[in-house]
């Protein structure tokens, strides 16, 4: 604990300032790192206006001075939060939508009016994006002091809410572009509206009173152990029980209603306690992340207990600082809820915090804010302007995360995706020349064969290596994963490019896929229960229930750096039995979503239960599984279904389960649409499960029936070019436009039956020979099963103008009952587009069978020619399903401007066709050209002319590798004695294994 003597602070000034200072309506923790930097301007002389919707006692407690003005009024609402660690999504688009969108006029005529009322000489924004808009219309210079901003936050929001959301995160940036710079906090996110950064300490709250005088005041004895439960000022909601502490243990609880009845061993805090005396106080901190709480946690040396909150992108950045200065425990959300607190407080107060960094940001940045207003620039010239507006919006909604991007973020972030080996963008593909040492050989394997594959190996070598020391979480946690005297098996499974047919497969096309280089690799340990190496909170658990050893599943998953996810996961196997009977796939989904942080799991463990329900499988054995996957999420190429068939595989392999491929496909797109809830259709799942290197994968998805494998004629090359926005078959817009292709087969099978029941009423039994196959025709589409039968002539024909642009989901409800699709819901109250994800499908079965006879025709420019003409109609057919996005359709464009140009006619053509892919909405964009050296320098410039548009590198698909079938599955050993130094000493890097159990 540090309690600091009070600073001479900022310097007082001759000039009287006038600082207007915009806190975010989200959250407590803004409005306590407000006070401390207001508290120093007002101890300089300043007069400081707030504008907040937070209580007034917030900043009340801490300063009492006539030069503090609190103005109430609130410019936008943050995250919408449904309980203390859920938020939603949706409510908090709308809501912004609400608070800061349609009143957006009258706000900035308001604010500009009344900054000039009150003669500001700076705006300070923490974070109020229309501020700084308001700050530029009124002539006055703006600064934000932040962590994070909310371009990052809901960027990730708009997702999943469909992209007519989009314009919400691209106004934030442009607001945010007014900004001069940012004084940027530690903890924080990638902030690309911002081009100018200075860099403070922790802005952190100073204590009032010593440890000792805050537990006398609370009548805590000191050998007592105290845990402060803090969910930000908010109601935990949590049901609290006496058993939930150990013996000896206080809980101090914050946000506690005056009427609501505690146990004995848990103290309610007043609403207006001074949380950072409280905080230094306590033996650990439980509760959820946020700037506030991680900050005075690292600055007074208590250790934090905390739970995930989902969908707030600011959490690991600042879990990353915590677990840095061993400062973090993380305890899973259901442990949270069931009161199995102990092993987590337990293991909080043997930790050594180390943070000995500064705490005084907040008077160094009201030192900045100060020189600011009285003229000092800090920003510099070279980026400003019109390319400051325009990085601002296009790089605020893309929010890229990789490599090779010129936007600081922290160098942690990335450095993740390096280390689960994603090839730098635009590399050559990796030969295995400069590959791997044969460190794996202190592995026998006992089946299988690695087939020289760079990845496996590299995977090999890293299960070998887990034995070393490890700082980051989900090493550490794999390296106590295995029993290393037992057999584990290895699976690979790779991600697909998808050439042709693409969110056509639902609607039953013939679709055209090539597994890419890329792959998700598992290792997998089926053990006796007996000899289970448990985790300490799961064997704490499982102690609980009596210590009988039982079946746990526990499973690592490697770079969970990369999203807001636990790296573990674990569960009693028992949890999926109901009785003598699995459970429901409705029950597992709700099991898997109650933890968002944790869902990834259902990709992994929903394969359990899809055995147990499909095949009768029981599962009397523990598992341990380590996912390792190098196939970049949300990018569209099928990254969880390299997941869900590398993990079907393992599992069917260790426990000597026959599956046929197609099975195995069928039951892994099982585990997606009914355990995930995701509807996808089987080609992803299939492209990886029975794809052949350098081979397209035909496949007539009605469901899942592979017509054969289409060899790439040696002059064709097909590369993928990632856009760098994330994509998700989860999100609003796959969704709606399968339900309105749906809704449109409906509509076809009404109508044909229709015309069926006149022309029989008009005719009779007497038809001539053309009437009869008319009937037959039409009896045929009033019981049309997949909309890709009905050939295009006949849609046009009979039934393309009697379909709507569109329906509200109540109408057709109304009329049509259902829309029988069992993975998708229809929302009443959303209108739905129909024509055109009605005729998507029905052309694109035309165009995938065409590409297919094309590419066994003679070589020439024209087979070229037209090869590239069906992916750019396909390219815009998804647009007008409303699946297209700026990244992807900037692509393509660069794609078209190349294959005019001089330099590729000169070369007799070099690119021919490019098209969106998988579930659109972002994601990769496919390219076919010759097979050429001019063509990869035409595929390079492509990537930087994309960089210099958007400040982004994509990343370059090229390459294949075969799929999980055709690679079958390594039984593998730890070798019992290390290997013998070779000729120049080395051992090979054998590792001694210590059962750390």
């Amino acid at each position: 604990m540090r309690i600091e003597p009070e600073s001479d602070g900022v310097s007082a000034s001759t000039k009287h300032l006038v600082f207007a200072y915009y806190v975010t309506g989200h959250g407590f923790g803004h409005a306590t790192r407000v006070t401390e930097v207001v508290r120093h301007l007002i101890h300089a002389g300043h007069d400081v206006h707030v504008v907040t919707g937070a209580p007034d006692f917030v900043f009340t407690t801490e300063i009492q001075s006539p030069r503090l003005f609190i103005r109430k009024v609130l410019l936008d609402c943050g995250a919408v939060q449904a309980d203390a660690l859920t938020v939603d999504r949706l409510a908090s688009l709308a809501k912004y939508s609400e608070t800061a969108v349609k009143p957006r006029a009258q706000i900035l005529a308001q604010e500009t009016e009344w900054l000039n009322s009150v003669k500001a000489d700076l705006v300070v924004s923490d974070v109020v994006p229309v501020a700084c808009r308001a700050a530029a219309d009124a002539g006055i210079r703006s600064v934000c002091v932040t962590n994070f901003s909310w371009d990052f936050i809901y960027a990730e929001y708009v997702m999943a809410a469909g992209h007519h959301y989009r314009s919400i995160v691209w106004q934030i940036a442009e607001d945010y572009s007014h900004c001069e710079f940012i004084i940027r906090l530690p903890g924080y996110c990638p902030m690309p509206a911002f081009r100018d950064v200075i860099d403070v300490p922790l802005v952190v709250r100073r204590l009032h009173k010593s440890a000792k005088e805050v537990r006398k005041e609370l009548g805590v004895a000191d050998d007592v152990k105290l845990v402060i439960l803090n969910f930000g000022g908010q109601p935990s909601g949590l049901k609290l029980k006496e058993e939930f502490l150990p013996s000896g243990w206080l809980c101090l609880v914050c946000g506690v209603s005056e009427n609501e009845d505690l146990p004995p061993n848990f103290i309610k805090l007043a609403r207006d306690a001074y949380t950072p005396d409280v905080i230094a106080a306590s033996d650990c901190m439980l509760g959820k992340i946020g700037y506030g709480t991680v900050s005075e946690a690292l600055a007074y040396k208590c250790p934090f207990v905390f739970v995930r909150r989902d969908y707030f992108n600011e959490e690991p950045f600042l879990r990353n600082m915590l677990e840095h200065y061993q400062c973090g425990v993380e305890m899973i959300r259901r442990d949270l809820l069931t009161g199995h607190w102990r092993p987590y407080l337990e293991r909080a107060i043997s930790l050594k915090p180390c943070y000995e960094a500064g705490i005084n940001g907040g008077e160094v940045a009201a030192r900045i804010l100060q020189e600011t207003a009285f003229g000092k620039n800090y920003a510099s010239d070279k980026l400003s302007g019109a390319r400051r507006l325009r990085d601002a919006i296009v790089l605020g909604y893309q929010l890229q995360r990789a490599p090779g991007r010129d936007i600081a973020i922290p160098e942690w972030y990335a450095t993740a995706e390096n280390q689960l080996g994603y090839t730098v963008p635009g590399s050559p593909v990796d030969d295995g020349s400069s590959g791997f040492s044969s460190d794996f050989e202190n592995f026998d394997i006992l089946h299988g064969d690695v087939q020289g594959l760079p990845d496996t190996m590299a995977f090999l070598q890293n299960l070998s290596e887990l034995q070393d020391k490890h700082t980051r979480r989900e090493r550490k946690a794999a390296a106590n994963l295995f029993n290393w005297e037992e057999d584990i098996f290895v699976t690979r499974a790779p991600g697909r490019l998808d050439v042709m047919g693409g969110i056509a497969d639902y609607s039953g096309s013939l679709v055209l896929q090539m597994p890419i280089k890329e792959a998700c690799h598992v290792a997998l340990q089926r053990i006796h229960p007996s000899k289970h190496r448990l985790w300490k909170h799961a064997e704490a658990r499982q102690n609980d229930k009596g210590g009988n050893p039982t079946a746990v599943l526990q499973i690592v998953s490697y770079g969970s750096e990369l999203s807001n996810r636990g790296p573990t996961f674990d569960m009693d196997l028992s949890d999926f039995m109901d009785g003598d009977k699995p459970i429901s796939y409705e029950k597992a989904k709700k099991y898997f979503a109650q933890d968002p942080s944790q869902k990834w799991a259902a990709y992994v463990a929903g394969a359990i239960l899809v055995l147990m329900t499909e095949l009768g499988v029981q599962f009397e054995d523990s598992i341990s599984m380590l996912v390792s996957s190098a196939v970049p999420e949300g990018k569209g190429v099928s990254s969880s279904a390299s997941v869900e068939v590398a993990s079907m595989s393992a599992i069917a392999a260790a426990h000597g389960l026959n599956i046929s491929p197609r099975d195995l496909a069928l039951l892994c797109q099982k585990v997606e649409n009914h355990v995930v809830g995701a509807p996808c259709g089987v080609m992803d799942q299939m492209a990886s499960a029975c794809g052949e290197a350098n081979k397209l994968l035909a496949m007539i998805c009605q469901p899942a029936e592979i017509v054969g494998l289409v060899d790439i004629p040696s002059h064709i090359r097909v590369w993928g070019i990632d856009s760098g926005i994330r994509h998700s078959v989860g999100g609003a817009d796959y969704g709606s436009v399968r339900i309105g292709a749906f809704m449109g087969m409906k509509m076809i099978k009404a109508k044909a039956s229709e015309e069926l029941s006149e022309t029989c009423a008009a005719n009779g039994l007497n038809y001539d020979e053309v009437e009869q196959d008319d009937v037959e025709l039409l009896k045929q589409e009033a019981s049309l099963d997949y909309l890709c039968n009905l050939p295009p002539h006949r849609f046009l024909a009979l039934y393309a103008m009697t379909l709507p642009e569109s329906i509200v989901g109540e109408e057709f409800l109304e009329q049509y009952k259902n829309h029988n699709d069992p993975v998708t819901t229809i929302d009443p109250k959303r209108t739905y587009g129909v024509s055109a994800p009605t005729m998507h499908p029905i052309y694109e079965n035309f165009r995938v069978k065409t590409f297919e006879a094309l590419l066994t025709s003679a070589s020439s420019n024209y087979q070229l020619t037209a090869l590239g003409e069906l992916l750019y109609q396909c390219h815009y057919s998804y647009s007008a399903c409303g699946l297209g996005s700026d990244g992807t359709d900037r692509l393509v464009h660069l794609v078209q401007e190349l294959q005019h140009s001089a330099a590729s006619k000169s070369e007799g053509g070099t690119l021919y066709g490019a098209k969106i892919t998988g579930g659109g909405s972002g994601g990769t964009v496919c390219v076919i050209g010759r097979n050429c050296l001019k063509s990869s320098e035409h595929i390079f410039e492509v990537q930087q002319r994309y960089k210099k548009a958007t400040g982004y590198l994509p990343f370059i698909f090229e390459g294949s590798s075969p799929g999980a079938v055709k690679f079958g599955y390594l039984k593998i050993r730890r070798r019992a004695t290390p290997k013998k130094a070779d000729a120049n000493g080395s051992n090979g890097q054998v590792m001694v294994v210590e059962d750390s159990s």
